[in-house]
């Protein structure tokens, strides 16, 4: 039974151990990575006290107040199953992105984008995808690199191009520190984007010109922001981020006007709950890829240690007991042997007591008439009593009828002794 054990033992320990090298070289690539059937997310900031342009009516004012912004990811599995082909097939997923900025008292609509983009699956950066597109008012080519809405799974301490949507490029978000977002760690990285003139439609220029500088023939809109980013690096999604966008016109006659100074950043909400998503798929990823290759090996090789003793164990103890048995097998052969061998010793005697049967009575009746002693009668002088002593002594009860026979038969045919007591043989 225990070899039984002990083989079933070894056998799931090997099972556990390859189980435990499969995880992190199989099982662990195919959970760090963004599935097909993501589940939409939201996430807002909001900045308490911005400064803000808003048109109403066809009319351009600087407002103060609170703003909110909030951020749509709706993942397309349909689009990407029919657009993500060639080099992008199973490398890349299809999402939609929605943005809208509201003032936070009345909810009255300031600014709003949307745009489809392909994101790599594994790094977090946008995939080039020639359909991508971007409408923020602008027409300029969306042109995404770089990092967008994540960070790669298992971000590293260092600098990452993360895609600014104003200016239609990258700029390196630089690696600061190792902290924590309630209670999950995170990498701090912070993004300064230098100052860039925008894009600015003919349209808005006049309708900014005539309401901010009304004696200014042209004007520039000049952009900067400073951007953190709180990243759980098992993930690389975020956990909290900050924004804070600057924008001025600047035109050739007259003062500069500030169109946009906020300082947005995700709200307590949306921390604590980016936080717990990132936390658990951090748990589930690394479950396959340390935890559970650790668990499984240990495990595995302490099924093959116990399963190999108990089998060893139990070879030697049936081992054992097959020579104990062989032993008594064998004993139990010897004692019949030598209980067979007993009544074998006189069968080996049995013509030799035939002999004195024929000697005896010539030692004490040399008659010449038994036909048994025709031979030895001539031949067996007196002399060789002796002969009929070895048997006796060898198997007494064996020689006891031997001296009775033939005394039966003397009772039948007695002959007279003539000699006298001296000359006979001494009875015995």
């Amino acid at each position: 039974m225990k070899r039984i054990v002990g083989a079933m033992l070894f056998g799931l320990g090997v099972l556990l151990v390859v189980a435990a090298v499969g995880l992190p070289l199989y099982v662990a690539p195919a959970v760090s990575q963004l599935p097909y059937d993501l589940e939409r997310s939201e996430s807002v900031a909001e900045s308490a006290n911005a400064e803000f342009l808003q048109i109403k009516a066809g009319a351009a004012n600087i407002e103060r107040g609170g703003l909110r912004s909030t951020v749509e990811v709706v993942p397309q599995p349909k689009i990407t199953d029919e657009k993500m082909t060639g080099d992008l097939e199973g490398k890349a997923v299809v999402w939609d992105v929605f943005q809208s900025v509201r003032r936070i008292d009345n909810n009255e609509m300031i600014n709003e984008y949307s745009t489809q983009l392909a994101v790599d699956r594994v790094s977090g950066a946008a995939a080039k995808w020639d359909a991508a597109w971007l409408e923020d008012g602008t027409d300029q080519p969306a042109n995404y690199a770089g990092q967008v809405y994540k960070f790669p799974f298992g971000t590293e301490k260092k600098d990452y191009p993360v895609f600014d949507r104003e200016i239609r490029k990258t700029v390196p978000a630089q690696f600061k520190e190792v902290t924590e977002v309630r209670g999950v760690q995170a990498y701090r990285f912070e993004q300064t984007v230098p100052e860039a003139e925008l894009v600015l439609a003919e349209s808005s220029l006049k309708l900014l010109l005539a309401r901010f500088a009304p004696e200014a023939k042209t004007a520039r809109l000049m952009y900067t922001n400073t951007r953190s980013f709180w990243v759980e690096p098992v993930t690389g999604s975020y956990v909290d981020v900050r924004d804070q966008p600057r924008k001025v016109l600047v035109p050739d006659v007259g003062q500069p006007t500030v169109l946009l100074s906020a300082d947005f950043r995700y709200n307590e909400a949306t921390v604590i709950a980016s936080a717990e998503r990132a936390a658990d798929n951090a748990a589930s990823i690394q479950m396959v890829r340390l935890w559970g290759p650790i668990t499984l090996g240990v495990l595995g090789l302490l099924a093959i240690v116990g399963g190999g003793w108990l089998a060893l164990r139990g070879a030697g103890r049936r081992a054992a007991a097959e020579s104990v048995e062989e032993k008594r097998a064998g004993s139990h052969r010897a004692d019949k042997d030598g209980k067979d061998a007993e009544p074998e010793a006189p069968t080996a005697e049995t013509p030799t007591a035939e002999t004195p049967t024929a000697e005896t009575p010539t030692a004490e009746t040399p008659t010449a008439e038994t036909p048994t002693a025709e031979t030895p009668t001539a031949e067996t002088p007196t002399a060789e009593t002796p002969t009929a002593e070895a048997p006796t002594a060898d198997a007494p009860t064996a020689d006891a009828p031997t001296v009775v026979a033939p005394s039966a038969d003397s009772t039948e045919r007695t002959v007279p002794d003539q000699r006298s007591s001296a000359e006979r043989p001494a009875a015995r």
